[in-house]
């Protein structure tokens, strides 16, 4: 057999051999190698793929470490664990070759400055004003003539909108509205209100109607202004000052319908008691606002991943004061977790969940994960996951990963909780610019 006969066997025994490994489990998780990675500065990131393959990484050594060396390549056995190593923030490559010959993989690594918060777990009250008037129902006024209408029905106004200006003047208050219909009823004229509908502008005219019962000018609707409740605190950040709470948006409890926040407040809150979950009818923990002259921080955002705001310092009852590192969405698995909550008063405690399903989710969304209450103290207190508990961190391996979200209502034992990433983006600790790269705010 001549030189070119062999080089030709030895091609194909080399394409059969890839074309078997290929095929293989070990192989296709391999493959799965994602395009980019992401590390904080600082985190040391373990690989493991459980190909019996040797290969050559190259990568540059001033921002990563493959497996402690300091070289810019290095020969692996991707069988064992592969560990990196960020030194500091910025971009770079690590290429992988099979065999040290055979260009297979290039990864973008992007390396962001380090980011910790205090995790929270404490109950707060939350109190907003939205920024204008919610239309809530339509009411039905008696005119003098026995018939009964509603003049906000007929000007096309609808269960949702937000009333944002009267007349050209901005109206937030449902008072302001009572005296701007008087007005406009007395002297026979109509109002022209401008309203916000699904994101955009729409003015209609609408002339108040006097109520025969009553005796007083009416549009014919029922407008609320502002709401409160209870929730939990889901991490403060110190260095930039802010928080994020709830780990999902407020919305009017009649239309169902986000609230635009003009303005809120989060206060201390205590729990007096719980009302326990159970098939089908989810628990709640009833509190009550303490200390109500000490604001805790403002509400600046309501977003379908909770609502954030500033906060000048770290908030008291803290289960641990300390700083924790947080995760990637990508870095989450299931197995083990913990969260941080309160059940009695005002003391945040620590309790056991698994996480049993991760959602690969490369952009902001809801339902990132599925959780499930193992702690039996916790069980037998609660019943699983009751309403105010919405916000409580999750943490795994010491960091923090994401916010308890809802409940299954047929059982409470389960439900979702969101990653911590799209919560950190929202509250602008955590930059996504255009071109996707990572950064944490100045």
């Amino acid at each position: 057999m001549n030189s070119s006969q062999r080089k030709r066997w030895f091609g194909l025994v080399l394409v059969f051999f890839i074309c078997m490994i290929g095929s293989s489990t070990p192989f296709q998780h391999f493959a799965a190698i994602p395009n980019e990675l992401r590390l904080f500065s600082g985190q040391l990131k373990r690989l493991q793929y459980g190909v019996p393959v040797h290969a050559e990484v190259t990568v540059d050594p001033r921002m990563l470490q493959i497996n402690g060396s300091s070289s810019n390549s290095l020969s692996v056995n991707l069988n064992e664990p592969l560990s990196l190593q960020s030194n500091q923030s910025g971009q770079t490559k690590l290429k992988v070759k099979l065999f040290g010959k055979i260009p297979f993989k290039t990864v973008k690594v992007n390396v962001v400055p380090d980011l910790r918060v205090v995790p929270g777990g404490q109950t707060i009250g939350v109190k907003v004003k939205s920024a204008g008037v919610l239309v809530v129902g339509h009411h039905q006024v008696l005119d003098k003539n026995g018939a009964k209408q509603s003049p906000g029905e007929n000007a096309g106004l609808r269960l949702g909108d937000l009333i944002v200006k009267i007349n050209g003047i901005s109206v937030n208050e449902v008072h302001k509205v009572a005296k701007l219909s008087e007005e406009a009823g007395t002297e026979n004229r109509p109002l022209l209100v401008s309203y916000k509908r699904d994101g955009k502008m729409g003015e209609t005219r609408l002339t108040p109607l006097y109520d025969a019962e009553d005796k007083a000018w009416r549009l014919g609707l029922y407008i609320r202004d502002s709401a409160a409740g209870v929730g939990t605190l889901t991490f403060y950040a110190p260095d930039q000052g802010v928080y994020g709470a709830l780990g999902h948006v407020i919305t009017d409890m009649d239309t169902q319908t986000p609230i635009e926040v003009g303005e809120g407040q989060i206060l201390q809150s205590s729990v007096t008691s719980i009302n326990k979950s159970q098939n089908g009818e989810p628990g709640e923990k009833r509190a009550h606002f303490v200390k109500e002259s000490k604001i805790l921080g403002n509400v600046e955002r309501n977003t379908p991943f909770g609502i954030f705001g500033k906060m000048d310092e770290a908030p008291t009852h803290s289960y641990n004061e300390n700083t924790v590192p947080v995760a990637f969405a990508e870095d989450v698995k299931e197995g083990p977790a913990q969260i941080l909550t309160v059940v009695s008063g005002q003391k945040v405690e620590r309790f056991d969940i698994e996480i049993v399903h991760v959602s690969k989710q490369s952009g902001p969304a809801t339902k990132g994960m599925v959780i499930k209450i193992t702690d039996k103290r916790l069980l037998n207190k609660t019943g699983g996951i009751v309403q105010g508990m919405s916000g409580s961190p999750i943490i795994q391996d010491g960091k923090l990963v994401g916010a308890v979200t809802h409940v299954f209502v047929n059982d409470p034992s389960s439900g979702y909780g969101c990653y911590i990433e799209w919560m950190l983006q929202d509250a602008g600790v955590l930059l996504k610019s255009a071109n996707g790269k990572i950064d944490t705010a100045a």
